[in-house]
């Protein structure tokens, strides 16, 4: 092995040459709420086959992050409804900052790709008015864009939301407990409602694996914080929305209502919009459609 090491390797030796693939794209993925990093796994595992550069990382609170009310281990459901979370103090702009370091560590070459689900998307939307000279384009994944009402609850109360489904996984006040609480470890029935909202277009075995790694607290401040986007810093950054037409969680008629919102705050520089026919969670039902879609924008 070590004489073979010391053969000359130029061209000519090789003999002729395939075309050099066309340099890649590079991808910071941001999950949504009560989600981590590990969930984006298999659309990571695509777009690296693809020829990019993928990163997915842990908001703060969340993955290897989070924090877990006491009660949460023990089972006392009762406790459970009223102990305040241990991650009540996290605000949005902690999540903004983890992921500005994030992109500062991806700099160089083409600026990434800065992609959010759900509640992730408050959070890039964040971020994109915080620095948005560090980002090539925004994508939003079924995910909030809260511009004209400034903040994800107050799109939550309007009439688009509603679809009729998972309004009663929540536990416990918001208010009290300093998130917005489900239970990953509940019993069958509960597992059964959260997967036909969340993940509507997966079956139960391929779901578990997925349920079983959430967290259960949401920083209440990832719901009712502003996020104070404007057109000037915002609203000049690229960006795309991919719709999921069979969303329970996120109503397709309150994401078409945050497209047209954005685009009318920034006509000249509207969405670029892409459909996908899944569930609140195409990440899990179909990553590598989701993949190659999200390397064909832009």
């Amino acid at each position: 092995m070590l004489g073979a090491a010391t053969l000359p390797l130029g061209a000519h030796a090789l003999g002729p040459q395939p075309a050099s693939r066309p340099a890649g794209k590079t991808f910071l993925l941001v999950h949504g709420a009560w989600h981590n990093a590990l969930h984006w796994g298999r659309v990571a595992r695509h777009l690296s086959g693809l020829g990019h550069r993928v990163v997915s990382i842990d908001l703060p609170g969340h993955g290897l992050n989070a924090r877990f009310p006491s009660s949460y281990l023990t089972g006392d459901r009762k406790r459970f409804a009223e102990e305040p979370s241990p991650q009540a103090s996290i605000t949005l702009d902690d999540c903004a900052s983890a992921v500005i370091d994030a992109l500062k560590a991806l700099q160089g070459g083409t600026r990434p790709l800065l992609v959010g689900h759900s509640a992730g998307g408050t959070v890039i939307t964040r971020v994109g008015e915080l620095a948005p000279e560090l980002i090539g384009r925004l994508v939003y994944l079924s995910a909030y864009c809260p511009l004209r009402l400034k903040k994800p609850s107050a799109y939550g109360a309007l009439p688009e939301a509603k679809t009729g489904y998972g309004e009663t996984l929540f536990i416990g006040n918001p208010a009290t407990l300093g998130a917005v609480r489900i239970n990953p470890r509940g019993d069958a029935a509960y597992l059964e409602a959260l997967r036909t909202a969340y993940y509507n277009d997966v079956d139960s075995r391929d779901f578990l694996p997925f349920a079983l790694t959430l967290t259960p607290d949401l920083p209440l401040a990832l719901w009712t914080t502003e996020v104070g986007a404007t057109r000037e810093r915002w609203g000049r950054i690229p960006r795309s929305y991919i719709r999921c037409t069979k969303d329970r969680a996120l109503a397709p008629a309150l994401q078409e209502l945050m497209i047209r919102e954005a685009d009318a705050l920034t006509p000249g520089n509207p969405f670029e919009q892409k459909t996908l026919d899944a569930s609140h969670s195409p990440f899990a039902s179909q990553p590598e459609r989701l993949a190659e879609l999200l390397a064909g924008l832009g």
